[in-house]
């Protein structure tokens, strides 16, 4: 790594700042985020190894939701322990290709998400508006062209990402990135050359996927509440909804939180950065906290197989 005219060309090492303006409690702050990693952690392998173990519930619902927690566990594992490293030990640098990296893994697991979402609405959308069809259509064999066709579109479409940046990007103002992870923003704002390809590239994979996702996610639940509405008994119509209810709090959390942090960080000139960085944070740690609560909250197999592992009983 050299400078020339007062710029960095081709930074082997970058360094993390953390949070900005909140560096002197940054020790304070690792403490609830390592609860919801560790809480995270727990929550949903538990839920994939009850899924596994429980032959009742390979069902596509349910299969989908062990997709889920595996890839929040991915998530969340790829941010918390580099993150805690600047935290407590004050561990900042990472190598540019290392940086890079991180953020392919952070942004395809972000997506494969918002995929496996669009999947489960659809699981919903079929179960409740077709249902004799549902067995034949959810095939064992269409999951898994699902799983692999979600995987493959969020790695195809954010990997331009990463060789954009380097392929383009030659020259830097700083190495110091001013974000606890490498968010694809926060590394592209530090070139000192031309960054608006780069912007209109990440824009347009946020829409494709997110955006694409959400459209057809509500869509689907707009025919599933015109058809549970239109069931002629309350209990059949509370019954369909109650399957649902989980989802509907899962998608809420995840897209709402992704669009705030999303639009925030590009759009809120008059945020405090701090504020940027938590939004980020807890958009990437919150929804693997949640996922397995609400789940296993509001689903009964699930809730009672826990029940049983830890010999309690939960009131009706």
């Amino acid at each position: 790594m050299f400078k020339l005219n007062g710029t960095v060309f081709m930074p082997s090492v970058l360094t993390l700042v953390g949070i900005p303006g909140l560096e002197s409690v940054q020790f304070w702050i690792g403490i609830p985020f390592c609860a919801m990693y560790i809480t995270a952690l727990f929550g949903n392998s538990l839920l994939l190894v009850i899924i596994k173990s429980e032959r009742s519930l390979h069902k596509p619902m349910y299969l989908f939701l062990a997709m889920l927690g595996a890839t929040d566990i991915a998530l969340s594992t790829c941010i918390l322990p580099k993150m805690l490293g600047i935290f407590w030990f004050h561990l900042p640098d990472i190598y540019f290709d290392a940086c890079l990296f991180q953020m392919w893994l952070i942004h395809t697991f972000q997506s494969i998400e918002s995929g496996i979402l669009l999947a489960m609405a659809l699981d919903r959308y079929v179960a409740i508006c077709d249902p004799l069809r549902h067995a034949i259509i959810f095939s064992h064999q269409l999951l898994t062209q699902i799983g692999v066709a979600v995987t493959l579109r969020a790695a195809l479409l954010v990997a331009p990402c990463l060789i954009l940046i380097k392929c383009r990007l030659k020259h830097y103002w700083t190495a110091v990135v001013s974000h606890s992870y490498c968010e694809h923003m926060a590394v592209v704002k530090l070139a000192a050359e031309d960054i608006q390809i780069n912007k209109i590239y990440g824009l347009f994979v946020a829409f494709t996927i997110l955006g694409f996702d959400i459209i057809f996610i509500t869509l689907s639940y707009i025919r599933i509440f015109i058809t549970v509405f239109n069931l002629p008994q309350r209990e059949s119509r509370l019954k369909a909804f109650n399957t649902c209810i989980a989802h509907i709090c899962v998608f809420l959390e995840f897209y709402l939180l992704a669009f705030f942090s999303f639009f925030t960080h590009r759009f809120g000139f008059h945020i405090p950065p701090y504020i940027h960085i938590l939004l980020s944070n807890l958009y990437l740690l919150v929804p693997p906290l949640l996922n397995p609560i609400v789940y296993g909250v509001k689903t009964k197999q699930i809730r009672d197989r826990v029940c049983k592992i830890f010999h309690f009983k939960y009131p009706s």
